[in-house]
C-alpha cells in the first residue's frame, strides 16, 4: 500500500532574529558540531562493506569452526585504554573484523546446541539495523513501534493460546520475563497493601512453589521481589524430572494450614536442564484449588504450542495467570527479546504503574497514543525489540516456524537414537521435546569422579577442537553432556559429527587411562 509523504514543515514567516543578548553569547561559542560523517559517501560505502561482509559470514557459517578460542594478544587489546581522539570508522570497523567477528560463543553455527541459545536469521540482522536506524524510546507515545509492539504481543498470545485479553510486554529475555510476571503475582495475590508496605504486611511467610528443576532466574526473582529465597519452596521433580503435582498439593495444604500465605506456583514448560514438560492440566487444576496464581516458565518449551502436533504436549498452558518465554530461543530470533504475558491485564497496570507528572499523557501530539510500555515493566529506556519479530513473522510465517520446531524435535530424537546405537554412549534422561543428555560409558573408571571427569575431557575436546558446542549440566549427581537443539541450520549430519567424536574421544581417552 502506497502512503502519502507528511508535507514538508513550511515557515509562514522569517525566524526572527535573536536578542542582542543571546547572539552576544552565541558569538562566544564554538562552532557547533554533530557526530554525523562529514563524508556521507563514505559512510554509506562502509554501511555496504558491513552489509556485505556479515552476509557473507552467515552465508559461509558451516565452513568455520563451532567455537575459537581467544587468542593472549587479542584479549590483551581490550585493556587498552579509552581513545581520546578520533580513530574514524573505517578503523574502528576493523578492530571489530580482526578482534570480535571471529571469537563468538558461536550460537550462529550449526552445531552450536549449548545452553539453549537461538540462531538468528539475516533478516533479523538487517531488522536490528532498521531499529537502531529509527533509534526509538518504545516506552509509549504516539509512535509506530509502540504499535508493532501491540500487534507482536497479539500474535504470541495467538501462538500460544493465551485469551487476546491478556496484557503482555517485551523484555530482554526469560529471566526479566519472569521477575515481571512474579512481580504481578506477588501483589495481585498479596493485596495493594503488600505493594505499598512491603511483603510485613502479609498474615504470615509468602511462599512460592516450583521444582527442584526450575531455572535459577526464578529464586532471583523471589530475592528481588523481596519475598527471601527461603520463600521458594522446591518440591522434589519425578524420574521424568517434572514436578511432582501431589507433592505441590499437599505442600500447599500444609503450608496454608501452618499459617503461611502461598503465593504462586511455578510449572515448567521445557525444562532447562532436560526439556521435560510439567503436567500444566493438572498444576492448573491445582492452583485454581487452591487459590494461588500459575506461572509457566517457557523460555523455550511454550513455543511448541505453534506446532499442532506438539501443542497437546503443553495441554493447560492457557490457563496459566501468566506465562515468560524467549523469541530469541525457539523463534530464531536475535538476541534479545523476550515476552511476559499476563492473563489480568487490570493486575499487570497496577504492578508497575506509579504516578510521574513528567510522563503524562495527552490526548493529542507526541504524548498521545494507545500503549504505554514503560507503565508495564521496570524498564522506561527501551529498545525496538519487536521490529525484528515482526519483520520475521512476515518474512516466513509462523507455520514455517512451527515446521522448524518440529524439525529440531526430530532431531533430538535422531540424536537419541544415535547415543543408544553406540556401545560406548548413554542417555542420561529422558528426550522429551527438544534436549538430549548423555554420557559416555566409563567401563574402566573407579568411582563416579572419575567417570565425570571422563565426559567433561571428552565435552572440552569438542569445544576445542572446534567440532561443536554441547553444554553440561548435573543429573542425578552426574555430569553430564547436553545437546540443546533450538538451531535452524542443524542438519542431522551435524548430529553424525558430535556422536562420532564423542564416541572416538570416549574410546581414546579411556585407552590413555588404561581401559581396554
Amino acid at each position: 500500500m502506497d502512503h502519502a509523504r507528511p508535507p514538508l514543515v513550511r515557515l509562514s514567516a522569517p525566524v526572527a532574529e535573536p536578542a542582542s543578548g543571546a547572539a552576544a553569547v552565541a558569538a562566544e561559542l564554538p562552532a557547533e558540531t554533530s557526530l554525523d560523517p562529514a563524508d556521507w559517501a563514505a559512510m554509506r560505502a562502509l554501511g555496504h562493506r558491513m552489509v556485505d561482509d556479515m552476509m557473507g559470514y552467515l552465508q559461509t557459517v558451516r565452513d568455520r569452526p563451532a567455537w575459537t578460542p581467544i587468542p593472549k594478544d587479542v584479549k590483551a587489546s581490550f585493556r587498552a585504554p579509552v581513545p581520546r581522539e578520533p580513530e574514524g570508522a573505517e578503523r574502528a570497523y576493523e578492530a571489530f573484523r580482526t578482534a570480535v567477528l571471529p571469537y563468538p560463543t558461536g550460537n550462529i553455527h550449526p552445531r552450536f546446541w549449548g545452553w539453549v541459545m537461538g540462531t538468528g536469521t539475516p533478516l533479523g540482522v538487517l531488522a536490528e539495523m532498521l531499529a537502531a536506524a529509527m533509534n526509538p524510546n518504545v516506552w509509549g507515545g504516539e509512535q509506530s513501534a509502540t504499535y508493532v509492539e501491540a500487534q507482536v504481543l497479539d500474535w504470541c498470545k495467538t501462538m500460544l493460546g493465551v485469551p487476546a485479553s491478556a496484557s503482555g510486554l517485551l523484555v530482554s529475555g526469560g529471566s526479566a520475563a519472569n521477575l515481571v510476571c512474579l512481580a504481578v503475582a506477588r501483589d495481585a495475590m498479596a493485596g495493594d497493601d503488600v505493594a505499598r508496605r512491603g511483603i510485613a504486611a502479609l498474615p504470615g511467610r509468602p511462599v512460592v512453589y516450583c521444582s527442584t528443576e526450575t531455572h535459577n532466574s526464578v529464586e532471583k526473582a523471589v530475592a528481588l521481589l523481596g519475598l527471601g529465597t527461603g520463600a521458594l519452596r522446591k518440591l522434589p521433580a519425578t524420574a521424568a524430572y517434572t514436578l511432582d503435582v501431589a507433592a505441590l498439593a499437599a505442600a500447599i495444604s500444609a503450608d496454608r494450614a501452618r499459617g503461611d500465605v502461598p503465593l504462586c506456583v511455578v510449572a515448567n514448560a521445557g525444562t532447562v536442564n532436560t526439556g521435560a514438560v510439567d503436567d500444566l492440566e493438572r498444576v492448573a487444576d491445582v492452583a485454581a484449588e487452591h487459590g494461588v496464581w500459575m506461572h509457566v516458565d517457557g523460555a523455550f518449551g511454550a513455543l511448541a504450542a505453534l506446532s499442532p502436533a506438539l501443542r497437546p504436549l503443553l495441554r493447560g498452558l492457557e490457563r496459566a495467570d501468566s506465562v515468560a518465554f524467549d523469541l530469541h530461543k525457539w523463534l530464531y530470533m536475535p538476541y534479545e527479546v523476550g515476552c511476559a504475558l499476563i492473563r489480568r491485564a487490570d493486575a499487570h497496570r497496577r504492578a508497575f504503574a506509579p504516578p510521574a507528572g513528567y510522563l503524562a499523557h495527552d490526548t493529542r501530539g507526541a504524548a498521545s497514543g494507545e500503549h504505554w510500555f514503560g507503565e508495564l515493566g521496570i524498564e522506561l529506556s527501551r529498545g525496538f525489540r519487536a521490529l525484528k519479530v515482526w519483520m520475521s513473522l512476515k518474512e516466513h510465517g509462523a507455520d514455517r516456524y512451527a515446521r522448524q520446531i518440529e524439525q529440531n524435535v526430530a532431531q533430538a530424537r535422531y540424536l537419541a537414537a544415535l547415543v543408544e546405537a553406540s556401545p560406548e554412549l548413554e542417555l542420561a534422561a529422558p528426550v522429551s521435546l527438544n534436549v538430549v543428555c548423555f554420557r559416555a560409558r566409563a567401563p574402566h573408571a573407579t568411582g563416579s569422579e572419575a567417570q565425570d571427569a571422563l565426559n567433561r575431557e571428552i565435552l572440552l575436546r569438542i569445544h576445542e577442537r572446534g567440532v561443536a558446542v554441547p553444554s553440561a549440566t548435573t543429573l542425578a549427581g552426574r555430569y553430564t553432556i547436553r545437546v540443546a537443539i533450538t538451531n535452524h541450520r542443524s542438519r542431522r549430519e551435524d548430529f553424525d559429527t558430535l556422536v562420532a567424536a564423542a564416541r572416538d574421544l570416549a574410546r581414546e581417552l579411556t585407552r590413555a587411562t588404561g581401559g581396554t
